[in-house]
């Protein structure tokens, strides 16, 4: 990243045609640069947090754009330091020549995520709550968004912090007695000692068990509809979604590739797959969509076996389900016997692992509640560790797992090691160890390597 002590400028909503844009100047001379394109205010003898309705004029004093300048001075701005941020019209035109007129007033084009990074480096947010920032932009779902918001607003930081400040008083203690080891003193309580590590243990055992949750909630849950030609799959994703997304033939064999579509569900997004059907063909094209349906499959998060219940399952089928609950014992299977509307009342048999979901797809085209057996067997088949979670206690960042996971592995030798009576030293090596995995999370401690990578992926402006 850039030198921190130059002022930088970035369109901070995105280009096509809008009522407004936004465009941000953050630096030591971010008031003097906006002053100098405006006319109007001066803006350089404005209060904080004040806003100036006036012009932004070019590198020859032409007119650009009736605009509104926001001034926030420093330290009260988002990034810790001067702020002005410009409200113009929207559309591609007048921001790109506002940005123009700043560049050539002296501001720099801010890289990927600077004006985050900037408030990180300037004590505005750790960096846990900074990731949270990309992540609340990018969330796709209500539960994305609820979670991304929680560790925006530091509920997962503190828990984390308050952790790291027993563990620091505890380690100084440990430390402490090392040097007066020839007077074989004991500062440190080993009653709260082995305590805190006990409850530090289950703190992070939870926060690593919510990965998984936090996986789906992040990326969506990817829902396979598999089974045979014509047994109404693409039917099926159509009425789930509400939309004529794949197309419907009797023709066995129509589907040849995968077909995807998204919907949300108790604020879950739901990634529905429909594949081609499962079975023997001649033709290579269709073989083809039949290999990657099987590779879909051991990749989905869930599947929907559908078969027509007029024929029910045949033994082809029980046996592919069969072995597929023994290569992959953790993924959801739920049967589905479609096309109710054409039998009278009968039901099919609980096959291999549990009763079917009787539906009609057809009739769920028209009526969504046809289908709300399948929508309740979804909630049912990832409802382990979604209902009623603690936001704040969700894991989402790839980053914060594994050094989650590193500070686990040091609290549990800490643990072994207090029970055995090793010696001070390893005890307190563990215990830093422990302190600087959590301390990297937020960004105690960090590495501007580290701070580039994740700025890196965030859209620029922000």
């Amino acid at each position: 990243m850039s030198a921190r002590d130059d002022t930088i400028t970035a369109i901070a909503t995105a280009r096509g045609q809008a009522a407004l844009a936004i465009l941000r100047v953050s630096g030591p001379e971010a008031i003097g640069i906006a002053n100098r394109c405006f006319r109007g205010a001066d803006l350089s003898a404005v209060d904080s947090h004040t806003a100036h309705v006036g012009y932004v004029v070019d590198i020859d004093g032409e007119d650009i754009d009736q605009v509104v300048a926001t001034v926030f001075r420093a330290p009260r701005s988002a990034t810790g330091e001067d702020v002005v941020e410009i409200s113009c019209h929207g559309g591609d035109l007048a921001p790109q020549l506002i940005q123009q007129s700043l560049l050539d007033h002296g501001a720099r084009l801010a890289d990927p995520g600077e004006f985050t990074q900037r408030a990180f480096l300037n004590g505005k947010m750790d960096l846990a709550q900074a990731e949270a920032v990309a992540d609340l932009i990018h969330a796709s779902s209500t539960k994305a968004h609820r979670v991304s918001l929680s560790h925006l607003q530091g509920r997962y930081s503190e828990q984390l912090e308050d952790l790291r400040e027993e563990l620091l008083e505890l380690a100084a203690f440990v430390e402490l007695e090392l040097d007066f080891s020839e007077e074989d003193v004991e500062f440190a309580d080993r009653e709260r000692l082995e305590k805190l590590l006990r409850t530090s243990e289950n703190l992070l055992s939870e926060l690593l068990a919510s990965y998984r949750t936090g996986e789906l909630i992040r990326d969506g849950v990817r829902v396979v509809i598999g089974g045979r030609p014509n047994a109404g799959k693409s039917t099926l994703l159509n009425a789930l979604v509400g939309r004529d997304r794949a197309i419907v033939s009797p023709t066995p064999g129509t589907t040849r590739d995968e077909i995807e579509a998204e919907a949300e569900i108790d604020g879950l997004r739901y990634r529905f797959v429909d594949t081609a059907g499962l079975r023997d063909t001649s033709d290579a094209i269709e073989a083809e969509g039949v290999r990657r349906a099987e590779a879909s499959i051991a990749h989905s998060d869930v599947l929907l076996y559908v078969y027509d219940i007029t024929e029910g399952l045949d033994a082809d089928e029980e046996a592919f389900l069969q072995e597929l609950g023994e290569e992959h014992p953790t993924l959801p299977v739920v049967r589905i016997a479609n096309k109710r509307d054409l039998v009278d009342g009968e039901r099919p048999s609980a096959g291999l692992n549990g009763q079917a979901v009787v539906i009609s797809a057809e009739e769920g085209q028209r009526d969504a509640d046809a289908v709300a057996p399948v929508v309740m067997a979804l909630r049912d088949a990832v409802a382990d560790g979604l209902e009623d979670t603690d936001a704040s206690h969700v894991v989402m960042n790839q980053r914060h797992r594994q050094h989650l996971k590193e500070a686990l592995e040091a609290v549990q030798r800490a643990r072994r090691a207090l029970a055995s009576g090793a010696a001070g030293d390893m005890l307190s090596l563990d215990l830093r160890s422990a302190l600087h995995e959590l301390g990297a999370i937020t960004g105690e401690i960090t590495n501007e390597d580290v701070l580039d990578q994740i700025f890196s992926r965030f859209c620029i402006g922000k």
